[in-house]
């Protein structure tokens, strides 16, 4: 029983270190080096302020719908704040649309079990 216990807890923590939009977090050098303080961390235990928060994606997902990642919203394939995101050039963005979807369709442990083998913020998911 305390094994699966904690086996729920690593899985919520890990999820945390999910961002909004598909990033993971944990194996991001940014991060990891302390340059950045993720997207979630933090506004749980008041050590950061989620009123003071920028990002609209952030704001919308995790403020004000209380989701994890933006693979949980119903609204995901009509959000325009997500697929604006999405839509930006560069290669990242389309990776982390990927993640996101990956998500949507095998769950978060599959998703954390492939992306703890990334070097940075997304990889390969098959």
């Amino acid at each position: 029983m305390k094994q699966e216990l904690r086996k729920i807890a690593n899985l919520k923590n890990s999820i945390r270190i999910i961002g909004c939009c598909g990033a993971y977090c944990k194996t991001c050098k940014p991060f990891i080096d302390g340059f950045c303080k993720g997207c979630k961390l933090g506004y749980d235990n008041g050590v950061r302020d989620i009123n003071k928060a920028k990002c609209k994606m952030k704001v919308c997902c995790f403020k004000e719908r209380s989701l994890e990642t933006c693979a949980d919203c119903p609204d995901y394939l009509t959000c325009k704040i997500i697929h604006n995101f999405f839509n930006k050039t560069g290669f990242k963005y389309k990776k982390y649309r990927q993640s996101i979807e990956y998500i949507r369709n095998n769950g978060y442990s599959r998703f954390i079990k492939l992306a703890n083998q990334w070097k940075g913020a997304y990889g390969k998911l098959a």
